[in-house]
């Protein structure tokens, strides 16, 4: 697989990941304190997002974004862990070797 291959698989899958919340969301402290209304604005920002460039997407993963909301900003990431959640996945183009955590966070907590 080319290094071209290896991030279309893995931005596919980060894609997928972005629109499932099953538990493999991390929500800091700031996220989980916003009113109902703007928790539900920012997890659907996070699930419908393209603002993809390469200063925050250069191996084009699409695993990062950054967006406001009503005055407030977000950041979103994806990591790639093995399936015990104690070390980095050995291949995140390899869903079956991965689990992905999605962290959204306000920019000021980071």
């Amino acid at each position: 697989m080319t290094e071209e291959e290896r991030a279309a698989a893995i931005a596919q899958l980060n894609d997928y990941h972005r629109c499932r919340i099953n538990g493999s969301w991390l929500l800091t402290p700031g996220v989980l304190a916003l009113d109902a209304a703007k928790l539900a604005s920012a997890i659907e920002e996070v699930c419908t997002f393209q603002a993809f460039d390469e200063g925050d997407d250069p191996y084009g993963e699409r695993d990062f974004g950054a967006f406001e909301i009503g005055g407030a900003r977000f950041i979103w990431k994806i990591d790639y862990y093995d399936l015990d959640l104690r070390n980095a996945s050995p291949d995140p183009a390899n869903e079956t070797l991965t689990k992905r955590i999605l962290t959204l966070m306000l920019a000021e907590e980071y």
